[in-house]
């Protein structure tokens, strides 16, 4: 560039951050904007219980976890892989570490040295942050607005970059409210929905939710080991074995996020989705059945549970809640029971709950450089683009990997306009 361009990113998440340090890199003058009061809320939040940053599993395998969406992405991810990531934070001086579940985390575990370091060096690159200024589209004449606690202020940079993120944990940053601004300019975008989320449950006849008894006594207990099983009416199936929980109104974890895709399409044309959970995946029927089927004499039917299956606490919940009678004092249907349980879902719950969403800007949108085809020098990345994946660091190597892929995409647009 012949001269400092000035460029506005807007959001303060990975995919904005990783966005301006490719710009500054590049030679512009990047301003950062941000509605709240400091940066990275969201990605601090995701840190709490481990910062998940990527996996380690083979990369053939690990762009699989991108759905219907792998295609399209895979460019990006072949640039900033999970090596690369790996490589980039520690360039920040973060090593990290491959954990038994394949998952990448810092050695510390901690998100906020990562974020501190980042912030350091973007700072030092030239980047000007502009907290609590909350983008409210354009004005009539094309100028960015924001809302900041001294009134309206308005930029007219030479090119924009939105890394704006979904419409889960609303409290953090991400809302949502830019995809009707975007829908009225033109751009092609999906509705906003729950992903890697919880579910309610339902049974026939009566209202969502478990019974009291089970939600008082077990919301919040973990169910482990279990393996979950869907297959819904497209033909489409999820099986794997890991652990989920139970809440007040249904079920929520790591096991459930996994399938959460499947079960909400699932549930949008049908309105449920049914599943089967295995309490007792390492066990094969034959045994289960010789087990259940053995003589208790006096013992009661939960007491002959724990002590010949190991079944117990929630899990013996579950049964009592999901069968009747006659099902539970039947040998053999309890025994089918145990290793395919009956789960009716009846409703996703709302996005703002969610790990993640699914929807906004259309891929198809965008051109190879991430730019909008109805708004030149709009560029898009990160979590408002309409992919998903599940957690496990999917989520967040595809915000650095897109951040990176509109930072470079938007560089060669100005190199090719300065011409």
């Amino acid at each position: 560039m012949t001269a400092p361009r000035r460029l506005a990113v807007i959001g303060g998440g990975p995919a904005g951050l990783m966005a301006a340090e490719v710009l500054a890199a590049g030679g512009a003058r990047v301003d950062l904007f941000d509605a709240m009061p400091s940066v990275g809320r969201k990605f601090l939040l995701a840190g709490k219980g481990g910062l998940n940053l990527t996996h380690g599993e083979p990369f053939e395998v690990f762009l699989t976890r991108y759905g219907a969406r792998q295609t399209q992405l895979a460019p990006w991810l072949t640039d900033f892989d999970p090596a690369a990531l790996r490589q980039w934070a520690g360039g920040l001086g973060i090593e990290t570490f491959v954990g038994s579940s394949g998952r990448v985390f810092p050695v510390d575990l901690k998100a906020a040295p990562l974020l501190r370091a980042w912030l350091q060096r973007l700072r030092g690159a030239g980047v000007s942050f502009h907290q609590r200024h909350r983008w409210c589209g354009w004005t009539d004449d094309g100028a960015l607005r924001f809302a900041t606690p001294a009134g309206e202020h308005t930029v007219r940079p030479d090119a924009v970059l939105l890394a704006l993120g979904g419409a889960s944990w609303a409290r953090l940053g991400s809302d949502g409210a830019w995809l009707p601004w975007l829908a009225a300019r033109g751009v092609d975008v999906a509705p906003l929905q729950p992903s890697n989320c919880g579910f309610d449950v339902g049974r026939a006849g009566r209202a969502p939710g478990w019974s009291p008894h089970l939600r008082d006594r077990f919301a919040g207990a973990p169910v482990k080991p279990v393996a979950l099983n869907v297959e819904i009416s497209d033909g489409r199936r999820f099986h794997r074995q890991g652990e989920f929980v139970v809440t007040a109104t249904g079920i929520e974890g790591s096991l459930v996020y996994a399938a959460s895709a499947l079960l909400r399409d699932e549930i949008a044309v049908h309105d449920e989705a049914s599943l089967t959970l295995d309490l007792l995946p390492d066990r094969n029927p034959d045994w289960v059945a010789a087990e259940v089927a053995r003589p208790r004499g006096p013992r009661s039917l939960s007491t002959h549970l724990k002590s010949r299956l190991g079944i117990d606490g929630v899990k013996a919940a579950l049964l009592h809640e999901l069968l009747d009678k006659e099902q539970l004092h039947d040998a053999a249907r309890l025994a089918a029971a145990l290793k395919t349980l009956p789960l009716r879902l009846v409703a996703a719950r709302p996005v703002d709950e969610a790990i993640s969403t699914a929807g906004g800007v259309r891929l198809e949108a965008l051109d190879q450089r991430l730019m909008l085809k109805a708004l030149p020098g709009v560029f898009c990345a990160g979590e408002m683009l309409d992919w998903e994946a599940p957690t496990g660091g999917y989520l967040l190597n595809a915000c650095f990997a897109t951040g990176r892929a509109a930072g470079q995409g938007l560089l060669a647009w100005l190199a090719v306009e300065e011409r």
